[in-house]
């Protein structure tokens, strides 16, 4: 028989230390280095529509991205820039602006010199800086402009739109060699080789290696993995991960999140951007929750209190309890802007909305403040938790209504000017 008495002993839960890269500093949000993970997005309105424009990045902002990627496409967009920035700061949000260059980014920065200095970083695509002789130049034109006015550049590379030289190159020599690789992995190879030679020329032009970051793109979650994995073993530098055109709804999100997950699980990525493409007329600070909950499950940041909700089943026929949790969720999410500041730490609160008494009291002692709702054939009352004790027992038609209150009393009471009284037990 087998010593229950031994003490349990097995692997650590939690993620691979966490990879030492080179900090990056942009527009006072640091990336890489000690940071934490770093949320960010980007805007998919017309630059030029500035009133457009400064609405969704300061709903972004709001909703927690910490930096905030606009499009710089032609003279129109890059002359709203210093503009919409003028604006944000009217409204006190101090969030930094990515450029978004492609082609012609060079003239552009160029041109408008007032959109260089509003700008936080600039983001550069190898393989669409230019073509031929002029990539390299312009390439180095964009670099040149960072330098002047101190900014740092993430160089982009995206399969979608790779550096097409270099990819027939590494063909070439892949079709020499007696055991040639897929052409899959030749185009991962390539990728990685674009953004490690383009970090290495930049530098050759001045560019310090702490303004420097890097993002290798694709659209395959296997793909990412490898690619990001090898990249990371590799270079030191700063990385950005995402899985572009992830796609539209859970789609989008199932694989953003494997993807990212399982790289971040193993120390690699710095900053994180969901790519979820929204429904017509849908909102875009969803790839910010979505991003925020991802670190936040996994354990690597806090971002909004937890809801802990059980899925239901035949003993929970009443959906009074998925109707609270869901209110309370909506309330919380409503209510951050104004709660980060009032409710220091308010973030780390665990509430727990449980619908029947299989596992309903047990999860509600583990949460800071729990109910137990009555399931089917169970007596009309939902007994209370707050710290894992039971603190009260509630009836009749306001349940919902009344544990709201004691939800709001308890922030009250732990995280605001009441902290240092006694819970509420309603």
């Amino acid at each position: 028989m087998d010593d229950q008495t031994l003490p349990i002993e097995g692997p650590q839960a939690g993620p691979l230390t966490r990879r030492r890269t080179i900090g990056v500093n942009v527009g006072g949000v640091l990336v890489g280095g000690d940071a934490p993970v770093v949320v960010q997005s980007m805007t998919n309105t017309d630059t030029a529509d500035i009133d457009a424009t400064v609405a969704q990045v300061a709903a972004l902002s709001k909703a927690g991205s910490e930096i905030v990627r606009i499009t710089v496409d032609r003279d129109e967009a890059a002359a709203a820039v210093p503009r919409v920035r003028e604006r944000l700061e009217r409204l006190g949000l101090d969030v930094p602006l990515v450029g978004d260059f492609h082609y012609i980014g060079h003239k552009l920065l160029a041109d408008h010199p007032a959109c260089a200095e509003a700008l936080a970083k600039y983001r550069i695509n190898p393989g669409n800086v230019g073509f031929k002789d002029k990539k390299d130049r312009q390439f180095g034109a964009i670099v040149e402009t960072a330098i002047r006015y101190d900014k740092p550049v993430r160089i982009g590379v995206n399969w979608g739109s790779l550096d097409q030289e270099l990819l027939t190159r590494l063909m070439d020599i892949n079709n020499d060699l007696p055991q040639p690789k897929s052409a899959r992995a030749v185009t991962r190879e390539a990728i990685i080789q674009s953004a490690l030679m383009s970090a290495e020329l930049a530098e050759e032009i001045g560019l310090a290696r702490e303004r420097i970051i890097l993002s290798a793109k694709v659209s395959n979650v296997q793909d990412l993995i490898t690619v990001y994995r090898d990249l990371s073993r590799r270079t030191n530098r700063c990385l950005h991960l995402g899985l572009t055109e992830a796609g539209m709804g859970s789609k989008g999100i199932v694989a953003s999140s494997a993807a990212m997950g399982i790289l971040l699980q193993e120390g690699i990525g710095d900053t994180i951007r969901v790519s979820l493409t929204p429904e017509p007329g849908g909102d875009r600070t969803r790839e910010v929750q979505v991003a925020q909950e991802l670190l936040q499950t996994m354990g690597f940041r806090q971002f909004l209190p937890i809801v802990a909700a059980c899925p239901g089943c035949g003993r929970t026929t009443s959906t009074t309890f998925q109707e609270l949790a869901e209110k309370i969720q909506s309330d919380i999410r409503e209510n951050m802007p104004v709660w980060r500041e009032k409710y220091p730490g308010v973030e780390a609160l665990n509430v727990a909305v449980m619908g029947c008494i299989v596992n309903g009291p047990g999860e509600s002692k583990h949460a800071d403040i729990g109910i137990s709702l009555p399931g089917t054939g169970e007596s009309p009352a939902a007994p209370i938790f707050i710290d894992g004790k039971k603190a009260a027992t509630l009836r009749g038609p306001n349940i919902a209504a009344d544990f709201q209150l004691m939800v709001s009393d308890y922030i009250e009471n732990r995280f605001g000017a009441g902290r240092d009284k006694t819970p509420s037990v309603g």
